[in-house]
């Protein structure tokens, strides 16, 4: 790319009032998932680092066991520990058993799978936007469909001429 001559003030200040705006996004993504991409990093670390298995004490004597509890345990959610592992919530399940289903080639499996997921919004897919293309799209919700006013004044027919190209114009070709 050749370097351009012709650099006015005014497209001097578009470059400068450029380069802030992509400043200030930058600093205002960071200030507010900073903290969950962080934590996901310290996770990642401890786990490369080698597991320490504690000392085990000496073994007691064997009593009866108590009698269970007919109490269920409640099993910690998926999306609290989702963010310490990944970027994206985990999939429900049966939409995971697609993957297993046929082959892409039939339209089925993969090809079933992905077709399914990206039908998902992005916010029941990720946690927070990855990249700046995200914010885009980002909580907009389900899309609106807009109805057209039909106004026959406002409608032609057709974009061609009815009688030919280079006749005289019928006031019925224009529209007005």
């Amino acid at each position: 790319m050749s370097r351009q001559l012709s650099m006015d003030t005014v497209r001097q200040n578009f470059w400068k009032e450029e380069y802030l705006r992509e400043k200030m996004l930058r600093c205002e993504w960071h200030h507010k998932y900073g903290s969950l991409v962080k934590a996901k990093q310290k996770a990642k670390a401890a786990a490369r680092l080698p597991l320490k298995l504690p000392a085990l004490p000496p073994r007691a004597p064997l009593s009866p066991p108590p009698a269970p509890k007919a109490v269920p345990s409640r099993a910690s959610s998926p999306a609290l520990e989702a963010p310490i592992q990944s970027e994206m919530y985990p999939v429900p399940p049966a939409t995971r058993a697609l993957l297993y289903e046929g082959i892409s080639h039939d339209f089925q499996g993969r090809y079933r799978y992905l077709s399914t997921r990206k039908l998902d919004m992005p916010e029941k897919r990720y946690l927070f936007p990855i990249t700046t293309s995200f914010t885009y799209g980002w909580q907009l919700g389900p899309p609106v469909k807009q109805e057209l006013v039909s106004c026959k004044m406002c409608r032609t027919d057709s974009f061609f001429r009815k009688n030919g190209a280079f006749a005289l114009l019928d006031p019925r070709d224009l529209a007005l």
